[in-house]
């Protein structure tokens, strides 16, 4: 019986690291990234924190709409949108397209993105928030982020914090 233990730890140990090393980003991302990092473009967002205050677990999800406007004079691109923890995922809505949901690294596959917003152009991020995700243990306050990678600089960071009861 321990040889299976052993044999069943050896092999989800190594499951896990070609996880690891699929997930991880390789050189030709990092360049391509490191490339693009000249547009004079600017993600402004009036709000990039939300506080949903009190919310239930039986009440289900809840959701918030960030605007962010590009006030630079170069169009600016999203190449990549993730969240820190699975029970957040975020949609950007651009006019009638929809690019996502998108989620947490490591819990799916997180495509690139592309989307170009032109000077002068708003779009929204919809970030949802599901406070049953974690069970009975994730009650208490919670603090959670989505990320923009672009090219107009540092990369965008929008927070949501909510005190969650059964």
């Amino acid at each position: 019986m321990n040889k299976n233990i052993i044999t069943s730890i050896v092999v989800g140990a190594v499951i896990f690291a070609g996880i690891v090393w699929i997930a991880r980003p390789d050189a030709k991302d990092q360049e391509a990234a490191a490339v693009q990092q000249n547009s004079s473009g600017v993600l402004s967002i009036e709000d990039q924190g939300f506080d949903f205050g009190t919310i239930s677990m039986a009440a289900g999800p809840v959701t918030h709409a960030f605007v962010i406007k590009n006030t630079g004079a170069d169009p600016v691109n999203i190449s990549k949108m993730y969240t820190s923890c699975m029970c957040t995922v975020a949609v950007l809505q651009k006019g009638d397209k929809k690019f996502g949901p998108y989620g947490m690294p490591g819990h799916g596959f997180i495509p690139k993105m592309n989307a170009q917003i032109d000077p002068g152009e708003e779009v929204s991020v919809n970030v949802t928030f599901d406070p049953a995700a974690h069970g009975p243990a994730g009650v208490g306050s919670i603090q959670r982020a989505v990320i923009l990678e672009n090219n107009a600089g540092e990369n965008v960071e929008l927070q949501i914090s909510a005190n969650v009861k059964p």
